[in-house]
């Protein structure tokens, strides 16, 4: 409701009352009170939205930044290049077993095997061979799955990451994305800058 429209329908109500019954003075000032409560609501809805654009932006900027910078992110999905990708899990405590499954793009598997299990960062290069030995080209996307257990058998895993270099963004969404070797990673997943 704008501001006309309000103001008309009270002239309307103060013009229609019953003489022998007019609204009282408390009921005339709530109602005024209420407009002016919706009318500073609405400039506050406003303001926030202009506010979320405004920090959209800042984000996308600060995100130029990674450009050229090698990070590493939350995710399991990296790109085979030159023979080789490189993958990261964290586990809570030691693992006493840790095995390593890596798909391609298509969720075939390609390759099984076992990883190291110590607590905190751990690392595992596939060398890009599939389990029969076979060089698979460079340029696919392939992800990993890590399945780490205590000595229990209790998941000990925190997450899989990838490190690489940031070569550009998309801000199509509301959280923009970096490409970190040729996948798309999104900004909240970095967890470490290294050059």
């Amino acid at each position: 409701m704008t501001s006309n429209e309000f103001l008309s329908l009270l002239v309307s109500e103060l013009q229609n009352q019953d003489p022998l019954n007019a609204t009282s003075t408390t009921d005339f000032i709530n109602q005024l009170t209420s407009y002016a409560n919706f009318s500073q609501q609405q400039s506050i809805n406003t303001n926030l939205s202009a506010l979320a654009s405004s920090f959209s932006s800042l984000v996308t900027l600060n995100s130029v930044n990674y450009i050229g910078h090698t990070v590493e992110a939350k995710t399991d999905t990296a790109t085979l290049s030159n023979g080789s990708a490189t993958f990261g899990y964290s586990l809570s405590s030691t693992a006493s077993n840790v095995a390593i499954t890596v798909k391609d793009s298509s969720g075939n598997t390609v390759w099984t095997g076992t990883g190291t299990g110590n607590s905190g960062s751990n690392t595992f290069t596939w060398d890009g061979k599939d389990s029969s030995g076979n060089q698979l080209s460079d340029g696919g996307q392939y992800t990993i799955s890590v399945t780490a257990t205590d000595s229990a058998g209790n998941s000990v895993l925190n997450y899989t990451t990838v490190t690489g270099t940031v070569t550009g963004i998309d801000t199509s969404t509301s959280t923009p994305s970096l490409t970190v070797n040729g996948v798309s990673v999104s900004a909240a997943n970095i967890i470490g800058v290294t050059s």
